[in-house]
């Protein structure tokens, strides 16, 4: 019997759960397709140089979490050179951008990539050493309008699309602006100040963070410092108006194409490359590490790394914690019964009554509101319970032509009460 296991950190995913990642990934193909995106791969290991003149030697990544070796010289004509596998794909991409000159288009790049990434943290649920990420990006010269607040705004249009089709529900944007290179250079330096007397109290990461990069204090996770951290100064504070003119728009649009989103003024992401908008999609069936992707702005990447101007916004989704989520929706749906029948009146408690029976009979599960209850207590009610909602009032009595909700969905519609069983025998999802 063989000792060798998988190494700390990775794992070996086995039918049938490599179909719900096929899934992911194929609605994610679809989706991205919709919004004119194409495919690039670029290689799992780079140059060193390119992530720590582009993620920041002062990071998490750089300085703790990457896998970096040395390639050895085997001819004398040749040079040792320090390569690293993959912790994020953005560099690669910006670096593939330049190296094959597609600035020179003069058009709008948007490609998406699907591959693995590596990073040594500490593994624990949903966080491997070997992770493979989703993610897209769009970059151009600035005729080109990649620097425009609607390049954000769809691409959090089309993230927002892309979890609905995967079937998550109840996710939450947070978005945020981190200003230009001259704000953020402003705002580290109100910053450093503000720490100087708060540091000492707090871990020691955050000790090292205030003297070499004060914006990381920002992305603490340790409980005990939160407090420190909302007494901080807001970088908002920090912005000229050009930033708060393309953060505005940026919501404008947001708000015309009916995207939800929350303001959090301390997301300020963890890689340095970061300009503007900056923003992550969380939900709350992951626990404390509640984020399901993350990305932003970073329209001095390309100069960084020895390139042209070439402004971009882009994001990376975890595919584990995809996964995890929607195997935790479809457990709780799973649990769920079938329909919850919402009367709107004691008056009808009979009827829905009798209509309960009558579901229950053809093999449905049912769960029976009260007529004393208030609409928004039987949605409330419903929204725990059931996949389904049936609201039976006096029209629906009287027609025969009953609402239903579904809410995996959100969609109402009015079905029949002869085919009333059918309907809500179907998948909620369809």
């Amino acid at each position: 019997m063989s000792n060798l296991k998988a190494v700390r950190g990775t794992r070996d995913l086995l039918p049938p759960e490599t179909a719900l990642w096929n899934r992911i990934e194929a609605t994610a193909r679809r989706v991205f397709a919709r919004y004119n995106f194409g495919e690039i791969r670029t290689p799992i290991f780079e140059d060193t140089a390119l992530f720590s003149r582009s993620v920041g030697e002062e990071t998490d990544i750089v300085s703790k979490e990457m896998y970096t070796f040395e390639d050895r010289a085997r001819a004398q004509s040749e040079k040792t050179v320090s390569l690293t596998l993959r912790p994020e794909n953005t560099a690669g991409v910006v670096r593939a951008y330049i190296e094959h000159k597609l600035g020179e288009t003069g058009q709008l790049q948007k490609v998406y990539y699907i591959g693995p990434q590596f990073r040594r943290e500490r593994p624990q649920k949903g966080r491997y050493r070997q992770f493979s990420q989703i993610g897209a990006e769009v970059i151009g010269p600035p005729p080109a309008g990649s620097e425009s607040p609607i390049r954000d705004a769809e691409v959090l249009e089309m993230l927002a699309t892309l979890l609905d089709e995967l079937g998550i529900s109840g996710w939450t944007l947070e978005i945020n602006s981190v200003g230009s290179a001259a704000d953020r250079a402003r705002y580290n330096e109100v910053l450093r100040t503000a720490l100087v007397s708060v540091a000492p109290g707090m871990c020691p990461d955050c000790q090292r963070r205030a003297v070499t990069n004060p914006l990381r204090v920002l992305d603490c996770k340790v409980p005990e410092d939160q407090p420190i951290i909302e007494t901080l100064p807001k970088i908002v504070d920090s912005l000229d108006e050009a930033s708060k003119a393309h953060f505005a728009a940026v919501l404008a649009a947001l708000d015309a194409a009916q995207v939800p989103y929350t303001r959090n003024y301390r997301l300020v992401r963890g890689l340095d490359y970061y300009t503007r908008t900056t923003f992550e999609f969380t939900h709350g069936g992951l626990g404390a590490q509640n984020a399901l992707l993350g990305g932003g702005r970073y329209d001095g990447l390309s100069e960084a790394i020895g390139g042209p101007k070439a402004p971009g916004i882009g994001f990376a989704m975890g595919e584990d914690r995809l996964v995890l989520t929607l195997q935790a929706l479809e457990a709780a749906a799973q649990q769920k019964v079938d329909a919850y029948i919402a009367p709107l009146g004691e008056n009808l408690n009979p009827a829905a009554l009798a209509l309960a029976r009558e579901l229950r009979r053809a093999g449905l599960s049912i769960d029976l509101g009260d007529g004393s209850f208030r609409l928004k207590k039987s949605f409330e009610s419903a929204d725990k319970t059931a996949r389904r909602m049936v609201i039976l009032g006096e029209d629906e009595l009287q027609s025969g032509i009953l609402t239903v909700k579904t809410f995996a969905t959100g969609l109402q519609s009015k079905v029949n009460r002869a085919e009333l069983a059918t309907y809500l025998s179907t998948p909620a999802s369809e």
